[in-house]
C-alpha cells in the first residue's frame, strides 16, 4: 500500500451502504477505514486523521450531526473535510448540517459516481498531489501525474521518498511538519522507520533543490520539524 495514499473514513451504520462505499473508494486507489457507528468514528480518527470523512447523519446513539459538531470544534481535526449523507433533503436540514461544518451534503439515495467526484474534490483541497495536480512555490514546479520537479525550469531529479517529501511540502507551504507526521504521511504507519531517517531524507532533498546555487526553501524550526517557506 502507497504510504502517501489518501485516507478515507467511511461512517455508516448499514453495512451493506458501508461496504459499497468502501469497495467503490478503494477502487479509486484511496485507503479506506471504516467505523459503524459515531463513538467508533471519533475513536478512529482520534487515532489516524484522515483525509476526508465521509459520515452518515441518521445513526444510532451518537449521530452524523454531533460527530461534526464534535470534530469542528477541536482545533485538530477542524480542517478536516466532511461530507454528510443524509435522507433528509429538506432545505432546512442541508442549512444545519452545513452550518454544524460539513462541506458538503448529498442527499440519500446518491449515485455513487457523483459522491465519488465530492469526495475527489474535498481531496484536491486537502491533498492536490494525490489527484495529479501540478504544486508550485516561488520557482519550484511539482507535476504529480508525471512525477517531474524542475526549478526555475531546470530539472530535479528525485528519488521516490524525497519526491513525496516535496510533495507534502508543497501542498501546504508554512505548515510545520513534525518527523512523526512525516513518517505517517510518507512511509506509511504500518512501517517502522526511526526519526532520524527523516533528517537524512530532508538533507537529500535540500541538496537536490540547490544543486544549481538556488537558496534552501526548506526550514528546520528547531524542537518543532520542517516546512517549506
Amino acid at each position: 500500500m502507497s504510504a502517501d495514499q489518501p485516507t478515507i473514513l467511511v461512517v455508516e451504520d448499514e453495512l451493506a451502504q458501508r461496504e459499497v462505499l468502501s469497495y467503490n473508494l478503494e477502487a479509486e486507489g484511496l485507503r479506506v477505514l471504516k467505523a459503524e457507528n459515531g463513538e467508533e468514528a471519533l475513536l478512529l480518527v482520534a487515532e489516524e486523521a484522515p483525509d476526508v470523512i465521509v459520515l452518515d447523519w441518521m445513526m444510532p446513539n451518537l449521530s452524523g450531526i454531533e460527530v461534526c459538531r464534535q470534530l469542528k470544534t477541536r482545533p485538530e481535526t477542524r480542517a478536516i473535510p466532511i461530507i454528510m449523507l443524509s435522507a433528509r433533503s429538506e432545505e432546512v436540514d442541508r442549512v444545519r448540517g452545513l452550518e454544524t461544518g460539513a462541506d458538503d451534503y448529498v442527499v440519500k439515495p446518491y449515485s455513487v459516481a457523483e459522491l465519488m467526484a465530492r469526495v475527489r474534490n474535498q481531496l484536491r483541497r486537502v491533498r492536490p498531489s494525490s489527484v495529479g495536480q501540478r504544486l508550485e512555490f516561488e520557482d519550484i514546479v511539482l507535476d504529480a501525474e508525471t512525477y517531474r520537479v524542475t526549478r526555475a525550469g531546470t530539472p530535479i531529479k528525485l528519488g521516490p521518498t524525497e519526491f513525496r517529501l516535496l510533495s507534502t511540502f508543497m501542498e501546504k507551504p508554512g505548515r510545520v511538519w513534525s518527523r512523526e507526521q512525516l513518517l505517517d504521511r510518507v512511509w506509511g504507519r504500518d512501517i517502522y522507520v526511526d526519526t532520524r531517517t527523516v533528517d537524512v531524507h530532508v538533507g537529500r532533498l535540500r541538496k537536490a533543490l540547490t544543486r544549481d546555487g538556488g537558496s534552501d526553501p526548506l526550514r528546520t524550526v528547531r524542537g518543532a520539524g520542517y516546512s517549506i517557506g
